[in-house]
């Protein structure tokens, strides 16, 4: 267990239900910190509630939440994202840069790759990191209380695969922008580091499947078969759970990891090393 009471967080992409950003909010909250979080819409449906799911069972852990709706690809919305949890909460900690975009229309050789598509991967990926960081970053300077930034790359951040280019070059620049934001923020004491996820069981593992399956398969019998594959292939058995990601980014959101800064992280059960 960490010790996180004081703090305060931002989790951007945390209102999906199954993932990694709820994960890693709740872990946080429990962990004591008071979690802010955002998403593009605070989306609801049968049996499923969005940010506004999140944020109760945050403050059912008598934590203090705030659910805000942010486009992070949008410099203006971004700002304004930051200044109402810090008007919120008196400060910004810890961010968490989760948002991603939807898994799916990306997932094609480049030779049928729409330019919308790819400009809507990295505005929300690798752009959306950027802003965000950049707005933490001048808050966390201007207060001179240190921080933590933790981004969300991708074992797809460090080897390239067909069909992810898209993707696999937003996670790439994920890793090379936390390596330089890490060299500038470290004499704020202020640590920079990315997750490096490995395939977890998400919603987002549904739109790669509609977008990878082989003709004549259903999308549910190909995740299916995703999810098994990535099981059998992993050193520890499974495949990942957003859980398994939400503990590595309380370890970095800790006083223990105050002499870690600039890595990326493998969140892979051993499938991948480097």
């Amino acid at each position: 267990m960490y010790d996180l009471r004081g703090k305060v967080a931002l989790v951007t992409g945390a209102g999906g239900e199954k993932g990694i950003g709820r994960a890693i909010a709740n872990r946080l909250a429990t962990e004591g910190a008071d979690v802010a979080v955002s998403d593009l819409e605070d989306v609801s449906r049968e049996g499923w509630g969005g940010l506004s799911a999140v944020v109760a069972e945050i403050e059912k852990q008598d934590r203090k939440s705030l659910g805000i709706e942010a486009d992070v690809g949008e410099e203006g919305e971004v700002e304004q994202l930051i200044r109402t949890v810090i008007d919120r909460f008196g400060k910004l900690d810890i961010l968490v840069n989760n948002a991603g975009a939807p898994a799916g229309p990306d997932r094609v050789p480049v030779v049928d790759l729409g330019v919308d598509v790819w400009d809507t991967v990295q505005r929300v990926n690798l752009r959306g990191t950027f802003l965000c960081s950049r707005a933490a970053a001048r808050h966390m300077i201007e207060r001179d209380g240190g921080g933590k930034i933790i981004n969300m790359s991708s074992v797809s951040g460090k080897k390239g695969s067909p069909r992810f280019a898209a993707y696999c070059a937003s996670k790439f620049a994920i890793i090379g922008f936390t390596q330089s934001l890490s060299g500038e923020l470290a004499p704020h004491d202020i640590q920079v580091n990315a997750l490096c996820p490995g395939l977890i069981e998400t919603e987002r593992v549904t739109g790669m499947a509609s977008a990878l399956k082989p003709e004549g398969v259903s999308t549910e019998a190909y995740r299916e078969q995703m999810v098994a594959r990535a099981g059998s292939g992993n050193p520890v058995g499974r495949i990942g759970q957003p859980d398994d990601v939400a503990r590595a980014a309380a370890y970095l959101a800790s006083n223990e990891s105050a002499f870690l800064t600039g890595l990326s992280i493998p969140v892979a059960g051993g499938s991948w090393m480097l």
